[in-house]
């Protein structure tokens, strides 16, 4: 962690929503004038789309079970805790993108499914900001969590994690339905090693939980409204965080626990507000005390 150059991630499996916490937080960012390097987290996979492809045929083949982008074999873990570290010490490192679609193929002039090259990030920023898998992860010798001052778990309950993995997968990237099943069933064993561990560690957690029938993700036609779910908001340290101030602001929330809010979904972004901007508050005047 750094008092001087402090990091920022939020983190949640394929599908999780953590893109829509991101956008919480650009808001916050540019409301607040913290000019954030951005770094995403498909960017530190290792293999492009069609290496991915080629390696998973080839283990199935023997009938082994492929690699997944939940686990290590398929991402450089040791980069992304290096970025962490040499931001932390020194507000300096690299990044790259991944090109998902045509549209940021076109950007980036880049095949989909390859990534671009990497880049030094910008000079003078306030904070790094990641968001993707692996903001909290740890295995073996890499502990990529311990570099983070503000990390941010974004969790749906399994079954809508799913419904909108399958429909952004299916409708936005291309993918058949029996494309997202197989990569749903391939990364289970990943995805119980790495990435929910990862939600133990996590400052705040953020878990959405749909109020409608969910039992059959495979067959969903639409994904659950935010005006159909609630919200757990879990805090891992609840000390001087002030919840009757927030029972006040976000109408109809409640206490489940002495360190959980419960706040309707449609009420999600609010309570991000509420919640996030103080601590970004607090991370910019720890960093303005020691610049």
């Amino acid at each position: 962690m750094s008092m001087k150059h402090p990091i920022i991630a939020v983190t949640g499996s394929s599908g999780a929503g953590t893109t829509t916490v991101s956008h919480t937080f650009e808001a916050i960012f540019d409301r607040e004038n913290v000019n954030a390097a951005v770094v995403e987290g498909d960017s530190f996979h290792r293999y492009t789309r069609d290496e991915m492809k080629h390696l998973i045929s080839e283990a199935e083949s023997k009938g082994e079970r492929g690699i997944s982008h939940f686990g290590p074999e398929a991402n450089l873990f040791e980069d992304l805790e290096n970025l962490f570290r040499s931001y932390s010490e020194s507000a300096v490192g690299s990044r790259r993108h991944y090109v998902h679609n045509a549209e940021q193929a076109a950007r980036w002039n880049r095949p989909t499914g390859t990534f671009t090259d990497w880049e030094a990030l910008p000079e003078g920023t306030d904070c790094l900001f990641y968001e993707g898998l692996h903001g909290g992860v740890v295995c073996e010798n890499i502990d990529v969590s311990r570099h983070v001052d503000l990390l941010i778990g974004v969790v749906p309950t399994i079954n809508l994690e799913w419904i909108q993995k399958i429909h952004r997968d299916t409708r936005l990237r291309g993918y058949s339905l029996e494309a997202v099943q197989d990569a749903i069933l391939r990364r289970m064993h990943d995805y119980v090693h790495y990435i929910v561990p990862q939600f133990s560690r996590t400052n705040i957690n953020f878990q959405r939980i749909p109020v409608v029938d969910t039992s059959n993700p495979f067959v969903a036609r639409d994904i659950p409204s935010l005006d159909e779910s609630m919200v757990v908001i879990r805090y891992k340290d609840p000390r001087g965080v002030d919840f009757p101030y927030l029972l006040r602001m976000i109408h109809d929330s409640f206490m489940s626990r002495a360190n959980t809010i419960v706040v309707p979904g449609g009420k999600l972004d609010l309570a991000m507000q509420l919640i996030l901007t103080p601590l970004i508050w607090k991370l910019m005047e720890r960093r303005r005390q020691w610049v």
